[in-house]
């Protein structure tokens, strides 16, 4: 190995490898990543400088979309691809709503399952999974989803930042789809995705992600739209991640350099 592993690590995770989850958490400002996702991460940074600013305004929609779904009635949330956690975790965000709100955490990541499970410890309303997306039949019969959550009423579902790791011939969109068709009535469809540019540093980033086996796929507007197929865009429908339901004092200049979009839909 190229670099200790510490104590709270999984036995089997590959730390000569970096990875989507660890090095985002690195973006943040986390600690729950190791030598190669950093130097991964400064790479990524020098051929997209505003990368960590990328990764912030993302967890700022997520805040945003869970007040929206907490506003409008949603006390349960399946937050897919959750990530490693960090300041502003949905469960924090709705128990200061309300505490009886149930959550559920999915992540592929076994460093992310860990982190969460040590920082769920004692709480009944909030639970991990380790899962995949792709997978929504075991996710949704998990032995967590079947206790907390209630699929016959409404349900806000996260895809934030996580399809654009899943090319198309593995099927995200039926995926999607299933999650949906579990919905009940009045829930949401909550997601975020890196936008579709012909530029030079997303041909780079790009690259520089495939060469680690980490697959990549930027979408546009019209493509992500399909994954809402069977819910009703909220106003305004799929925008720059800045524009959506913005705060007071939310800097709202050159909202493109998100280079990603959100959106959020409803099932009537």
């Amino acid at each position: 190995m190229s670099t200790q592993r510490p104590g709270w690590a999984p036995e089997d995770i590959d730390l000569d490898r970096p990875n989507a989850a660890r090095v985002y958490d690195y973006l943040l400002g986390g600690s729950a990543n190791f030598a190669k996702d950093r130097e991964f991460a400064d790479h990524l940074t020098k051929i997209a400088p505003h990368a960590a600013s990328i990764a912030r305004v993302n967890r700022a929609f997520l805040r945003r979309a869970v007040t929206y779904c907490l506003n409008n009635g949603i006390r349960q949330f399946l937050d897919i691809g959750s990530g490693i956690p960090t300041a502003g975790n949905v469960h924090e965000i709705a128990h200061r709503v309300d505490p009886s709100v149930r959550v559920v955490y999915v992540d592929i990541e076994p460093v992310a399952v860990t982190h969460t499970e040590r920082m769920l410890a004692g709480n009944d309303n909030a639970a991990v999974v380790g899962g995949d997306l792709l997978e929504p039949e075991t996710l949704l019969t998990s032995s967590a989803a079947r206790r907390l959550l209630n699929f016959d009423e409404p349900i806000a579902v996260l895809t934030v930042a996580v399809l654009h790791f899943i090319d198309d011939d593995k099927g995200p969109h039926a995926a999607v789809a299933r999650y949906v068709d579990a919905m009940a009535p009045g829930s949401y469809l909550v997601l975020s995705h890196i936008a579709a540019e012909d530029t030079d540093e997303q041909a780079q980033a790009r690259t520089l992600y495939r060469k680690d086996a980490i697959p990549i796929v930027a979408r546009t507007r019209e493509q992500l739209t399909a994954f809402f197929t069977g819910t009703e865009l909220v106003e305004p429908g799929i925008v720059w991640t800045p524009l959506w339901h913005p705060e007071q004092f939310d800097n709202l200049e050159e909202p493109e350099r998100s280079k990603g979009y959100a959106g959020v839909g409803r099932k009537p």
